[in-house]
């Protein structure tokens, strides 16, 4: 695609050559043909130095480009949009039951939905119209997966789990497992603990838009339900304990953990290894940062904590700070001591 023609789709416009554009790649690995992008005037050298055919750059950007310029008023969303062209086609998967899937004859299977093979649907599941349950998944007896969700392989939904519309599950979710629930108890006379499991009996409720990325797992409640609200965003490898609620439009990070019946509200961000105590409550729009660990509730006073127990970023930079400005006071005062020393001589 010429560039003066990807302009036109993007919005754009074009400064230089109308060079011939084939794929995006970030500024420092692309190369002839490639697009590439930068909206962060900190970044200007890797600009100046990017090998790409041409880059998306903001109206305001002056320090120029090696390469032509489109300039567009989003760069980032640009290039997306511009990856979306050159990205080869996902596979299609067409409606129809592969013959090596098992699905029990009261299982309810919509309209147009794509079972693939290995595929297991026990009894009394649902399976809404134009779903995809790709190959080895596995979905328990009375779950309920809803309209145009798709489900990548080895996923598993445990029993009664339900899943909305226009989900995104990916590999090796893991929904309704029992969530970590013992009674320990100490006999006397004896030397070790007696274990109890306690049984779990709720279930998991995926609201409608959620995406949930590879190998994350939520458990079931031990009564009533785990609740993930519409259109939240669940990264890689988290791990979502019994009867939480997430009442919809978060981000759960990648290796992020909520322990059991604690509650996120709307529009709240949870980064990348932070740690959620149980049995607290997250109000709205609150972020909690990279490895921050929230002992106790947060009433959304402060929108942003960081650091382990978890605090307002202020206060948090203000200690990684501390010890700079006393190693600065210390050599200040030594030498104040050097000066009034010579003084007294």
């Amino acid at each position: 695609m010429k560039a003066s023609e990807l302009a036109a789709v993007l919005g754009g416009t074009l400064e230089g050559d109308d060079v011939e554009i084939v794929a995006c790649a970030g500024l420092d690995e692309a190369r002839k043909g490639d697009l590439s992008f930068c909206k962060d005037p900190r970044h200007v050298k890797a600009v100046q130095s990017t090998k790409a055919s041409a880059v998306l750059l903001p109206p305001d950007w002056s320090d120029g480009a090696p390469c032509p310029v489109i300039r567009v008023a989003d760069p980032n969303h640009a290039c997306m949009a511009a990856a979306k062209i050159f990205a080869p086609p996902e596979p299609v998967r067409e409606p129809g039951i592969h013959p090596t899937a098992l699905v029990d004859k009261s299982a309810a299977i919509g309209a147009g939905v794509h079972v693939g093979a290995f595929a297991v649907i026990e009894k009394g599941a649902v399976v809404g119209d134009g779903a995809v349950i790709e190959a080895q998944t596995f979905i328990g007896e009375n779950c309920k997966v809803g309209e145009r969700t798709h489900i990548y392989p080895q996923v598993t939904l445990r029993e009664g789990t339900i899943v909305g519309s226009d989900c995104i599950l990916h590999c090796g979710v893991r929904l309704g497992g029992d969530g970590y629930g013992f009674n320990t108890t100490v006999e006397p006379g004896s030397p070790l603990p007696k274990i109890e499991k306690i049984p779990q009996l709720g279930i998991v409720e995926i609201g409608d838009g959620v995406e949930i990325g590879s190998n994350t797992t939520i458990d079931r409640a031990r009564i009533g339900r785990t609740y993930i609200g519409p259109m939240t965003k669940i990264d890689n490898l988290v791990q979502v304990g019994h009867n939480v609620k997430v009442k919809g439009y978060s981000g759960l990070i990648a290796q992020s953990g909520i322990a059991g019946s604690t509650e996120i509200g709307y529009g709240c961000l949870v980064w990348a290894q932070a740690g959620i105590s149980g049995h607290i409550k997250i109000a709205d729009g609150v972020q909690v940062g990279p490895q921050a660990g929230v002992p106790q509730s947060l009433d959304g006073s402060v929108k942003y904590v960081i650091g382990a127990p978890a605090e307002p970023m202020k206060d948090f930079g203000g200690r990684l700070l501390l010890p700079k400005m006393v190693a600065k006071l210390k050599a200040e005062v030594k030498e104040l001591k050097e000066r009034l020393a010579a003084l007294k001589k």
